[in-house]
C-alpha cells in the first residue's frame, strides 16, 4: 500500500520507464463484486493495476452519509490483493486536499451533464468527483481507467472532464455487476437493513418492467418513465428520487426513444441512497436493453464496449 503522492509518481514513472502500460481502477473502497471486476480488467489488460482507495469528502453534501460510507481496509487491501493489483494507493485526506478541512482553491467543473438527475439534488457533488478524479488522474499518469456503468452519469462527466482537459487517460466503462436477485452491487448495500434489502430489490424489478414495454414495441419515453416509477412506488420502504429517461451521451431529457438511451433511477432505500440504469440501444431493427451482469462477469467479453 502506498499512502504518500510522491511515492506513487515516482514508482509509476518507474513502471512506465521500463515500457509497462498501467491499469487504473478509481474507488471509494467496500469492495464488491463490482470493484472486483473492474479489477479483473485492468489486470487482463495491463502490466501494473493500481487501485485508489480514497473516501473522498467534496463529492458529499453536508447533509449526506459521509461519516456512514463504509469502511473496510483490511477487506479491501486482501481483496484488492487476491485480484493481482500490484498497489493500492490510500492517501490520507490531508494528502489530497492539504489544508483540510479548507476546501481547495482549485476546483473542476463539467458544465451540461451535472445539471440533471443526481446533481439536481446533490449540488456541487459532480464538481467533486471531477476535481478527486483529475487529482487522481495527474498522481497516476498516462493510463486507462477503469469505471463501472452504474454511476452512468459519473461516467459521463469523467469521460467529458479528460477529453476537455486533453489528460493521457483512456475511460474504459465496464458493466454494472448485480446480485442474484438483481440488486446492484453497491458499498452502501452494507447499510441497509434486512427488510429493506428485501425491499430494493423493486428498482431492479421496475427497470426490467420498462425493458419488457421497450422490447414490446414502446418508444415513448415518457410512458417507460411512468412504468418504472410505477413499479417503484409499489413498495412502502421505497422514495423515488427520480426515474428519467435521457440521451446516454449528453443526458438530455427525451421525448421519443431513438439511438442510445439511459433509463436512470435514484431511490432512497430508508436512509440509503441508491441509484441503478439500464441502457437502450433503439434502431430500425428493433431495440436491445443492458441491465448489466447478474452476479460477477467473466473476464471474457467484459468492458469490450468502451
Amino acid at each position: 500500500m502506498i499512502e504518500r503522492v510522491t511515492e506513487l509518481r515516482a514508482h509509476l514513472d518507474a513502471v512506465r520507464g521500463r515500457g509497462a502500460t498501467v491499469g487504473f481502477v478509481p474507488t471509494m473502497g467496500a469492495f464488491h463484486d463490482g470493484h472486483r471486476s473492474l479489477m479483473r480488467a485492468a489486470r487482463a489488460a495491463h502490466d501494473t493495476v493500481v487501485v485508489s482507495l480514497f473516501v473522498n469528502p467534496l463529492q458529499f453534501g453536508p447533509t449526506e452519509d459521509l461519516d456512514r460510507y463504509p469502511k473496510d481496509l483490511e477487506g479491501d487491501l486482501a481483496a484488492a490483493a487476491a485480484e493481482g493489483v500490484d498497489v493500492v494507493f490510500a492517501p490520507p485526506v490531508e494528502e489530497m486536499y492539504p489544508g483540510f478541512p479548507t476546501p481547495p482553491l482549485t476546483t473542476v467543473s463539467v458544465a451540461g451533464l451535472t445539471g440533471g438527475l443526481c446533481g439536481s439534488s446533490r449540488p456541487g457533488h459532480f464538481d467533486g468527483v471531477a476535481t478527486v478524479v483529475a487529482k487522481l488522474f495527474s498522481i497516476v499518469g498516462p493510463c486507462t481507467a477503469y469505471f463501472g456503468k452504474k454511476d452512468a452519469q459519473q461516467l459521463a462527466v469523467v469521460r467529458r472532464m479528460a477529453a476537455d482537459l486533453c489528460l493521457p487517460v483512456e475511460i474504459v466503462g465496464c458493466p454494472m455487476v448485480r446480485e442474484a436477485d438483481g440488486l446492484a452491487m453497491s458499498s452502501r448495500n452494507r447499510n441497509l437493513s434486512p427488510a429493506e434489502r428485501e425491499a430494493a430489490t423493486v428498482i431492479y424489478r421496475g427497470l426490467h418492467s420498462g425493458a419488457d414495454v421497450v422490447i414490446g414495441g414502446e418508444r415513448d419515453a415518457g410512458k417507460l418513465r411512468r412504468v418504472v416509477a410505477n413499479v417503484l412506488t409499489t413498495e412502502p420502504l421505497v422514495r423515488l428520487e427520480y426515474a428519467e429517461v435521457v440521451a446516454a451521451d449528453s443526458l438530455e431529457p427525451l421525448e421519443e426513444l431513438t439511438g442510445d438511451v439511459l433509463v436512470a433511477v435514484a431511490a432512497k432505500v430508508g436512509d440509503v441512497r441508491l441509484i441503478d440504469n439500464m441502457t437502450i440501444r433503439v434502431d430500425a431493427r428493433g431495440a436491445v436493453v443492458d441491465l448489466g451482469a447478474i452476479v460477477a462477469p467473466t473476464v471474457e467479453g467484459l468492458c469490450a464496449a468502451r
